[in-house]
């Protein structure tokens, strides 16, 4: 608790090298552009002192806390901080209480960071309501889960959700050099240097937590004794062994393909195998999810219709979760499409009719099945004659849906594996009818 002018001006040495580089201007904060880049309506807003009240959604070490500072520090008010974890309704209480007062004799608006908002329970949400209505204080809610699940819809119609994302490598790069070479604050003035693939280590190991970086960054500076902080140094402080896997180079698309590979080819152990080398080598877990979902229906389609329901529900869970919670959801997906029947059908049957329409004329929709919204259209004869097969002894008749022309068909053939093969025994059934 404290203002604002204390948190800029104040940096004491004994507090950790994360707390010491916090930024001091918007222009200082790394990432997060899809909100805070200049010109942004978020960004001029803070500028403004216009922002109101928010909840910031976003993953721990992304910079929740040091935003909620630079708000206030833009809105010249005075920012009161407090964990949900910890306060209860008496502490919201003394906080309007203060608010109260400190507007009375200075004229000071007051911001209220409550950390962890999601453990508020709804009465205690319920607490806030009045003081944001009638301006008492404004707030910035700061929490990691789902705020239209965790937060109730009275209090998300008085602060609107702000989210944030993962910090970026380039982002996490640019606070550990800026920390490495800042002679106030950082450890500049110490004449240490970071060896590259030591760096590489600690971002792939941060995994866009800014705090764990440099926290990470401190404790490895502690150990250099010539002043080089190495690879070496850095696997002692997290006591875990690089893993050989460049994101860029072909140990990343070696290691991708074969994980493609051994799930294509049903091997679900060996599937597991290079997943836990991506993941162990900090792969982005979207990157994994989005080749899983390309296999789900490139590899095995039709055979297993729930395979693609499964991927998608899991890019979503992906999404929410982050890491390391998203590994269990990339195994279970990663295990259900290595163990699924497969078939490449669906696959093959989109780049046979492709090539029909590269190799033929393309002839008009057949009048029957044009769409007749219209009188006039209707008069043209759109739709006249089309038959609905409901109307039909199993939802099914005989008729031309092709426009004019020759093609090779069929383009689709189901397999004889998994649902494919009832696939195939109803078209069977319906040609004896």
């Amino acid at each position: 608790m404290g203002d604002l002018f204390d948190y800029q001006t104040t940096r004491p040495s004994g507090l950790p090298l994360a707390s010491r580089m916090r930024p001091t201007t918007l222009d200082e904060y790394a990432g997060q552009q899809h909100v805070l880049a200049p010109g942004m309506p978020v960004r001029r807003a803070i500028e403004e002192g216009k922002l109101g009240s928010i909840v910031l959604w976003a993953p721990p070490g992304c910079g929740k806390t040091t935003l909620a500072h630079l708000i206030a520090a833009s809105s010249q008010a005075f920012l009161e901080v407090r964990s949900a974890v910890t306060a209860g309704v008496s502490d919201i209480r003394r906080v309007a209480e203060g608010a109260l007062e400190r507007r009375k004799l200075f004229g000071t608006q007051t911001l209220l960071l409550l950390d962890e908002i999601h453990h508020f329970n709804k009465s205690q949400q319920d607490s806030l309501l009045g003081y944001l209505e009638d301006g008492t204080f404004s707030l910035v809610g700061a929490t990691t889960e789902n705020p239209f699940f965790a937060l109730n819809s009275a209090l998300l119609s008085r602060a609107r959700v702000v989210p944030l994302k993962t910090l970026e490598p380039d982002d996490v790069r640019i606070l550990v050099v800026r920390a490495l070479e800042d002679q106030e604050r950082g450890l500049g003035s110490r004449g240490l240097t970071l060896s590259d693939d030591a760096l590489s280590f600690l971002i792939q190991m941060a995994n866009g937590d800014a705090r764990l970086a440099l926290n990470g960054l401190e404790s490895g500076s502690f150990l250099a004794a010539d002043g080089l902080i190495s690879l070496e140094i850095l696997e002692q402080v997290f006591q875990k062994q690089a893993v050989r896997y460049d994101r860029q180079g072909d140990f990343h698309y070696d290691t991708v393909s074969a994980f493609i590979k051994s799930v294509r080819g049903s091997d679900s152990d060996a599937a597991l195998h290079y997943l836990a080398r991506m993941i162990e080598a900090g792969e982005d877990p979207r990157f994994i999810m989005r080749r899983l979902l390309v296999l789900a229906s490139e590899d095995i389609g039709n055979a297993d219709p729930m395979a693609l329901v499964l991927a998608a529900s899991a890019a979503q869970a992906v999404a929410s979760l982050g890491m390391p919670e998203s590994r269990i959801t990339l195994s279970q997906v990663t295990t259900y499409l290595a163990e699924a029947p497969k078939s490449n059908r669906s696959y093959i049957a989109i780049d046979r009719a492709a090539k029909d329409l590269e190799s033929h004329p393309i002839q008009p929709v057949p009048l029957h099945l044009r769409n007749a919204p219209t009188k006039g259209l209707e008069e043209m004869g759109h739709g006249k004659g089309y038959q609905y097969p409901h109307d039909f002894p199993g939802a099914r008749v005989e008729a031309c849906y092709f426009p004019e022309g020759e093609y090779n068909t069929p383009y689709y053939e189901p397999s004889d594996r998994g649902h494919e093969a009832k696939m195939t025994e109803r078209r069977k059934g319906r040609s004896k009818s």
